[in-house]
């Protein structure tokens, strides 16, 4: 199994959306903390990011449509990650930063995102335990994890 804390940029881009959430559900929130303070935060990230419209489930999602906002806190350098994921006739699109109104605006430590896209975590105890906010559309927060379903390791 690959360790992310030592792998190259070009290994991680690699990784299947299965294999990552394999891999994850072998970690402590210790060693996910420590992996997403190091080098390979900014790939990982990325690589979430990028792979979400091959995820995207449009039956799922019916003719929803929603403007979400991502935020994921404590970047090495004190700054923050941020996207956009538009879902809107059957399609996902996702870019760098935040665009348009959103319909619902997430900001998250890096440990809650990881667990959430991984679906290893309980969103509503990140919820409860400040790990995750959440504005705007609270019901669409609820739905849109399903709209996403990787392939299993």
């Amino acid at each position: 199994m690959l360790d992310l804390t030592t792998a190259t940029p070009e290994q991680l881009k690699a990784l299947e959306p299965g294999e990552f959430i394999a891999v994850v559900r072998t970690m402590s929130d210790g060693e996910l903390g420590a992996l997403m303070r190091g080098p390979n935060r900014a790939p990982i990230v990325e690589n979430v990011f990028e792979r979400m419209p091959q995820i995207f489930r449009p039956e799922r999602a019916g003719d929803a449509r929603a403007l979400t906002h991502w935020t994921i806190t404590e970047r090495p350098d004190g700054g923050e990650d941020r996207y956009t994921v538009a879902v809107a006739d059957g399609t996902c699109r996702v870019t760098e930063g935040h665009e348009g109104d959103a319909s619902l605006a997430l900001t998250l430590t890096p440990v809650a995102f990881v667990k959430i896209i991984s679906k290893t975590g309980n969103p509503v105890m990140m919820f409860m335990t400040g790990k995750l906010k959440a504005s705007g559309d609270l019901g669409l927060a609820a739905s849109i994890a399903g709209w996403f379903e990787p392939p299993a390791a």
